[in-house]
């Protein structure tokens, strides 16, 4: 499906609803919408390539988490494991969707300090007011459970076993694009060179946005990921786990290991077109700190890699979703920071009823409007990998 070819001319000359931007978050509104009984009316998604090869969703690790540091953020990710559990179940069987929707080996991030200790209780305690599943675990325990790290630097982790972990979101995306298209909502392949209802490009969520004057604080940012393999694969799954470094890593397949990073030096934007691997991250980087962590990846063997981008708001790598606070038929659903994936059935599911409706009627995603970006009120998220 992804590498479908869509028509480069829509069939009508009006339509109520037009998206720009046909990845995650774009499908899971137009999904939302067309199978929301009260919309009757039409939906053109335009996408300027099909097959998704350059997109940030393309270039995800799908991951699940809920160890957040907003609590909008928890609820965002709950619903989202929520919805990809209900494949198989509510929804339709389909030959696209596993039986085991959500991978649930966990995430669990490592403390080096009494300071960062301290973040980690305080994140712990909002996401279990939310009903999440976090438990702070001391350095004992966390050899017990994973022997085979290296636990002498580490002073405590943050682990959640329930509903954390990885999914396969590039199963969801044709799901959802096949299933709305189905349902009668048109996709195109091409650009937009107007002002649209649903700004929804991800990494060109700035440029759509000045086709109509209006600038949004997204850049993109560069990620760089590797699929390893061992001489010795370990005998249990390894969660998503973030070393105090910024390397993650975690069980890819049945017998390797995914692992990623941020650059080298500064994150800072690199242009929307390029996905070159500007330093030797893997050598340099992630190397040295997984053969420390596990002793075990000393026989580390890369079988593949890529560079993607994190659609990164910089003015609180937050989501902004929700109207332009003065033109009252555009709307936004961009600025994911790395967290598209997982946010986007919640948040297309708002955007939907907001069009529909007017007004939020599940979750409240209010705290993610663009208004506060022009009221200089950031909604800081700190849990960024």
């Amino acid at each position: 499906m992804l590498a479908e070819e869509f028509p480069t001319t829509p069939l009508r000359q009006h339509y109520d609803v037009v998206i720009v931007g046909g990845a995650t978050s774009g499908s899971s509104i137009a999904w939302h919408l067309i199978t929301n009984p009260d919309f009757k009316r039409s939906v053109l998604v335009v996408e300027r390539n099909p097959s998704l090869q350059h997109s940030a969703t393309k270039a995800s690790n799908y991951c699940m988490r809920q160890q957040f540091a907003t609590a909008i953020n928890v609820q965002i990710a709950q619903y989202a494991a929520e919805f990809v559990k209900r494949f198989g179940n509510e929804f339709p069987p389909d030959a696209c969707v596993s039986d085991a929707p959500i991978r649930n080996f966990g995430y669990l991030y490592l403390s080096d300090s009494e300071s960062f200790t301290e973040v980690l209780k305080k994140d712990q305690e909002l996401q279990a007011s939310c009903g999440a599943g976090t438990q702070i675990i001391p350095r004992a325990e966390i050899k017990e459970k994973y022997p085979f790290f290296f636990t002498d630097d580490i002073h405590t982790g943050s682990l959640n076993l329930v509903d954390e972990g990885a999914f396969n979101a590039l199963w969801m995306i044709e799901w959802l694009r096949r299933t709305a298209r189905e349902k009668g909502v048109e996709y195109i392949s091409n650009e937009v060179v107007g002002v649209n209802l649903v700004n929804a490009a991800g990494t060109r969520a700035a440029t759509v946005s000045r086709l109509g004057e209006i600038d949004l604080p997204i850049e993109a940012r560069r990620r760089y990921t590797y699929i390893f393999e061992v001489d010795e694969p370990l005998p249990q799954d390894l969660p998503l786990t973030i070393d105090p470094s910024g390397v993650h890593l975690r069980s890819y397949g049945a017998k390797d290991y995914l692992v990623g990073c941020p650059p080298i030096g500064p994150d800072t934007a690199v242009d929307v077109n390029d996905f070159s691997f500007a330093e030797n991250a893997r050598e340099e980087k992630i190397l040295p700190v997984i053969t420390r962590r596990v002793p075990q990846f000393a026989s580390a063997r890369v079988t593949n890699s890529w560079m993607g981008h994190y659609e990164f708001n910089t003015f609180d790598h937050n989501a902004i979703v929700g109207p332009h606070s003065e033109v009252s038929n555009l709307f936004f659903c961009v600025g994911f920071s790395g967290h598209g994936s997982q946010q986007a059935p919640a948040c297309g599911r708002g955007m939907a009823e907001l069009i529909v409706y007017g007004a939020f009627q599940t979750l409240d995603l209010s705290v993610l409007s663009y208004k506060r970006i022009v009221e200089n009120r950031p909604l800081t998220e700190c849990a960024v990998i």
